[in-house]
């Protein structure tokens, strides 16, 4: 793609990212969506293969859809209220479309299906866009309307979406569906406790969106694509093949790793509220995901490929980690002795 295209692309998704966590008017909030979808569609479709082209197809008509919705709502709570103010939703017939709508766009269980064809029909940085900045304009509305919203319905689509991130990702070998799956099956995280503890749901999400990165930066430096090239790819940068292994198990969720952490305080906080039936279910539902993490980090630091006499083993690369990719992996590791510090960020 040619460089100027490129930046502008990414100068909207900031500056559409940016509208809509500012914004307290619904309308404000609505055209910022609009503009992060409209510049994220060429870098999904940039490749110009049939599925790329798929992809994006499904995602604008998904995205224009919620985008109708998350509309109507608001419209309708300014007709029934005269409020355009985003933290005063308050007709239920609005709040419910409201939830329906995010969901659509986070890709919440039922409304899951688009999400892992997009990242598969995508390039592996424009997947982990979607994967972790496109979410974040959805997460901050549900945040700000966060006390309006019905506990009776996201909680059993958050359970959902934990068990189904889970299951699905089970029996998958390209490594972007399982990454969509795993990010389905945290967003069932972030959304069973949005109700008690919303700044616990923004705090999973950096978390989330930290690890996610050192992951998807990794296997960009080993092009890495399916399970069958992980297991080769340990030749290629072995100490960043090794420390794949630790960011997979800390986005798993394994003490003492960072990713531990998110997953002990919203067990904590539920236990708090007296739903320990929940916690329990979904800290049940945590070990399918943990089974593909550990498949994942099996293939990329244990197992190794068949190795016929014909076989050459691939060359190790000359390219430097980067400084950034290094960070993203220290920080997805070793965060967990400071969570203190981490809990008394307002």
């Amino acid at each position: 793609m040619n460089p100027q295209a490129k930046l502008i692309f990414s100068t909207s998704l900031l500056l559409g990212t940016t509208i809509t966590i500012s914004s307290n008017h619904w309308i404000m909030a609505w055209a910022g969506l609009e503009i992060n979808t409209l510049a994220i569609l060429p870098l999904i479709s940039k490749s110009h293969h049939p599925r790329a082209v798929e992809a994006s197809t499904k995602y604008f008509l998904v995205q224009a859809t919620a985008s109708t919705l998350l509309l109507f709502s608001s419209i309708m709570n300014a007709w029934y209220t005269g409020q355009w103010d985003i933290t005063q939703l308050t007709h239920p017939l609005s709040c419910m479309l409201l939830t329906t709508a995010i969901s659509m766009k986070l890709g919440l269980v039922p409304f899951h299906f688009w999400f892992p064809e997009v990242l598969q029909g995508s390039s592996l940085m424009t997947s982990l866009l979607l994967a972790t900045v496109m979410k974040f304009p959805p997460t901050i509305l549900l945040f700000l309307t966060s006390p309006s919203l019905n506990p009776a319905l996201l909680c059993p689509m958050a359970i959902a979406s934990a068990a189904l991130g889970g299951w699905m990702g089970l029996n998958q070998t390209q490594i972007r569906k399982i990454m969509a799956f795993s990010s389905i099956s945290h967003l069932g995280w972030m959304t069973i406790i949005l109700i008690y503890n919303p700044k616990l749901t923004l705090m999973t999400f950096y978390l989330y969106s930290l690890t996610t990165a050192a992951i998807f930066f990794t296997l960009d430096a080993t092009n890495t694509l399916k399970l069958s090239t992980m297991m080769a790819a340990w030749s290629k940068i072995p100490t960043l093949t090794a420390t794949l292994m630790l960011a997979l198990l800390s986005l798993a969720g394994l003490p003492p790793l960072t990713g531990f952490l998110p997953k002990w305080l919203i067990i904590q906080e539920l236990t708090k509220q007296e739903l320990t039936a929940t916690a329990t279910i979904i800290a049940l539902l945590s070990l399918l995901g943990l089974f593909f993490y550990l498949r994942l980090a099996y293939c990329a630091t244990i197992t190794l490929p068949p190795n016929p006499a014909n076989h050459m083993k691939q060359w190790h690369t000359h390219k430097s980690i980067n400084t950034l990719t290094s960070t993203l992996i220290m920080l997805s590791i070793m965060l967990l002795p400071m969570s203190p510090t981490i809990l008394t960020i307002p």
